[in-house]
């Protein structure tokens, strides 16, 4: 018998998921999967109404139709299966594809939101394959299902499946990376007048030998490394120090090479010793904003054709679009909200950019997106007020390009223009806040392009913390904008102004960390003295005004501010404000410049403190060692403050930290590994993302080079991590794997 379920009935969405691991050495106990070599029948498997399954050579073989969407346009599965929470699984399967396919295979939860607990994904091709995957299963569940998600093809292909397992009592073999090197360098390189340091990873603790090779193999310095002891962030390892930071040798292809008495060589990655080792990265950072822009087509002439799409959420179908957008129901907020919630108006909320790699759009991270933007376009032009030819009009791949405004603030003006469309209306309750954020009302799956969603969008209670964000850059903004588009500019101020009156007069109301189970993550934030800090200093800043002034000099972030571990992030912002007084082109009292000159120069001296301490020399190190979400992203902005001393002090040990700091990010580090796509021998290019998905569907583009990892994160938040590393746990730096699922 074939049971065959109406594609209304099939997944429409993907939650989470577990990676694929190595499999130890099994204890079969049993096969949950009674018809899983079909040998004679295809009974319990079913397919999606676009396929029918068949019995070809003692194979189930379906012929999978071309153009379809996504994946689990066409899948073939089976039911029932019971898992046992803490039992270990082992899922195995072979499977062809003529001429071949993309296959997502997954045991997961039946129904809305289909949570996935094993996941393979890996093409399918005409000589066949033997796929495998272990997991510890999370749930006690009795009608788990198998699915075989094998759509979303431009060709038509053919599918066959055979020996289906899930074997529970399987032995489960601990996770550790493998690394290409125990050599550990920054794998873009070094500048000729900067610090140079490498790390060598080993399980002994005598010195060893080193040597510089140029790309010619000539012997340009040598020396021994000095033993460090062990770095509890990075595992059991001994770890060394190189140190050739008196080379002033330029060139490419470097590598450092180690040689023991066995004869072994242990060599690093390949990497340049150069001035102009960074000239591409600032363009492709920016460059990361365009493709990731809502309501507008990406142009694959300005953004690279791998690049190129249709416009996501501007109303076309399947989308529901951006351009009408009503509230969450009074029923759902039931179960966020202390007291019931809802709206009885829409609103028009296109553009902006999409974030954390699903369609939703967050107005907290917009805002310290547009923050670093500006600011960086800020301090550019302060020594002299001109343009340097990096930030000028025409300088970026987008469409505003060549219209007389510098690029970058084009591309930051998208998400302004999006952040301003997100306002309550007058007359209505809470008006003058702002909408916390927009994004679908449940999960959606990987891939997914975003004129493909076709999920219900909704706006989210306003908050005080969004309300303020708009404060800030929008004040910020205006008074960069003034030199260019004095009618925008005045708009901004406006909007600034009344969004921190609106602000005062609702100063606690908070986006509940409960708002993040559905469709968006919940970006809470319960204490807000630092954004009204920061609004108020962006706020005196352009227009000079007594009333700002009285207040950010009042804030307990002046009068008394904290030292972090970590200088700032969307939810900490009272650095960004710090920043701006800075390189601020306003003229003002020499006591506030001096006193926030001595705050960002004892930040950063804390920052070269900590990484003095750190034998990968990061100026991170976390609270007990918990790397945090988003850490390399810390780690960037201690350097950012660091530079920033260096730039107010010109005292040439805070350039070095900055510049040791970029070691880690682009692979000194325990995994080898560079974080920025596109940059070094190993880089990250799976990044959580439902269009930047290549892992998924090989017709679908990597991130963008430029694009920065979120890297480790000790919490192992997903089905991923948590399958890897299992009850043991991970070293902080080690807390990691470059898997799009993750």
């Amino acid at each position: 018998m074939i049971v065959t379920l109406k594609p209304t009935n099939i997944i429409k969405t993907i939650c989470l998921s577990a990676a694929m691991m190595l499999m130890g050495s099994a204890s079969l106990a049993e096969n949950l999967i009674k018809n899983n070599a079909f040998d004679t029948n295809l009974d319990s498997w079913w397919g999606t109404g676009n396929v029918t399954p068949a019995l070809i050579d003692g194979q189930l073989c379906v012929n999978v139709p071309a153009r379809t969407n996504n994946p689990w346009d066409v899948i073939v599965g089976i039911n029932d299966m019971a898992l046992v929470k803490g039992e270990k699984y082992g899922f195995r399967f072979e499977a062809k594809g003529t001429p071949g396919g993309n296959i997502r295979a997954l045991v997961q939860m039946p129904v809305d939101p289909w949570t996935a607990y094993a996941t393979v994904t890996k093409p399918a091709t005409p000589e066949g394959d033997k796929f495998n995957a272990t997991f510890k299963s999370i749930v006690d569940m009795k009608d788990a299902q198998i699915v075989f998600q094998i759509g979303g093809s431009k060709t038509a292909w053919q599918f066959c499946l055979d020996n289906v397992e899930l074997n529970s009592g399987t032995d489960i073999t601990q996770y550790k990376a493998k690394t290409a090197t125990n050599v550990r360098i920054n794998q873009v390189g070094y500048l000729p007048d900067g610090p140079k340091r490498a790390n060598l990873v080993l399980d002994k603790f005598a010195p060893q030998k080193w040597f510089l090779i140029d790309a010619a193999g000539g012997e340009i310095a040598n020396g021994y490394s000095k033993n460090m002891g062990v770095d509890p962030s990075a595992g059991d390892d001994k770890i060394h120090l190189i140190d050739f930071s008196d080379v002033s040798a330029t060139g490419d292809d470097f590598k450092i090479v180690v040689r023991n008495k066995k004869g072994d060589d242990w060599v690093s990655d390949p990497f340049s010793i150069r001035a102009d080792l960074y000239k591409d990265l600032f363009g492709d950072a920016l460059s990361y904003f365009y493709p990731v822009r809502s309501g507008i087509e990406i142009d694959g002439k300005l953004a690279g054709v791998k690049y190129a799409r249709p416009a996501g959420h501007v109303g076309i179908a399947p989308n529901s679009g951006d351009t009408s957008v009503g509230c969450q129901t009074a029923e759902f907020s039931q179960t966020v909200y202390a007291e019931p919630w809802t709206c009885d108006y829409k609103l028009d909320v296109t553009g902006g950019w999409y974030d954390a790699g699903d369609h939703g759009k967050y107005v907290v991270n917009g805002g310290i997106s547009v923050a670093q933007l500006l600011a960086s376009f800020e301090r550019a032009i302060a020594p002299t007020g001109g343009v340097p030819a990096g930030y000028a009009d025409g300088s970026m791949a987008i469409p505003e390009s060549q219209n007389g405004i510098p690029d970058i603030l084009d591309e930051a003006k998208w998400e302004l223009d999006f952040m301003l469309r997100m306002v309550v209306p007058d007359g209505k309750p809470h008006a003058g806040l702002v909408h916390h954020k927009i994004h679908d009302s449940t999960w959606t799956g990987l891939p997914l392009m975003p004129h493909l969603d076709d999920r219900v969008r909704e706006l989210h209670r306003p908050s005080t913390a969004a309300t303020l964000n708009l404060a800030a850059v929008a004040a910020q903004a205006s008074r960069l904008f003034m030199a260019y588009d004095e009618v925008y500019a005045a708009k901004l101020e406006q909007a600034a102004k009344a969004a921190y009156a609106a602000a005062k007069a609702t100063p606690d109301l908070f986006a509940p960390a409960e708002d993040g189970n559905s469709g968006g993550g919940p970006y809470n934030d319960s204490e807000l003295s630092d954004e009204f800090f920061w609004a108020s200093v962006e706020l005196f800043l352009t227009t000079n005004e007594d009333v700002y002034k009285a207040d950010f000099m009042a804030s307990e972030h002046w009068t008394a501010p904290q030292a972090k571990h970590y200088a700032f992030d969307w939810g900490s912002t009272d650095m960004l404000a710090r920043l701006s007084l800075s390189h601020s082109l306003l003229e003002m009292e020499a006591d506030i410049q001096a006193q926030n000159k001595a705050f960002i120069v004892a930040q950063a001296d804390k920052y070269l403190d900590i990484q003095a301490e750190q034998i990968f020399g990061m100026p991170y190190d976390p609270p007990k060692g918990v790397y945090d979400w988003g850490s390399t992203h810390l780690i960037i902005q201690n350097a950012i403050v660091m530079a920033s001393a260096y730039e107010m002090t010109s005292h040439k040990k805070y350039r070095d930290g900055a510049l040791e700091a970029m070691d880690y990010i682009f692979g000194r580090n325990a995994l080898n590994n560079s974080y920025v796509t596109g940059y070094g021998s190993h880089y990250s290019q799976n990044q959580h993302s439902r269009w930047f998905s290549a892992q998924l569907n090989a017709d679908l583009p990597h991130p963008p080079k430029g694009s920065l990892s979120g890297g480790p994160n000790s919490s192992i938040q997903d089905p991923v991590v948590q399958n890897l590393f299992g009850d043991a746990g991970c070293p902080g730096q080690t807390c990691y794997i470059d898997d799009i699922e993750s």
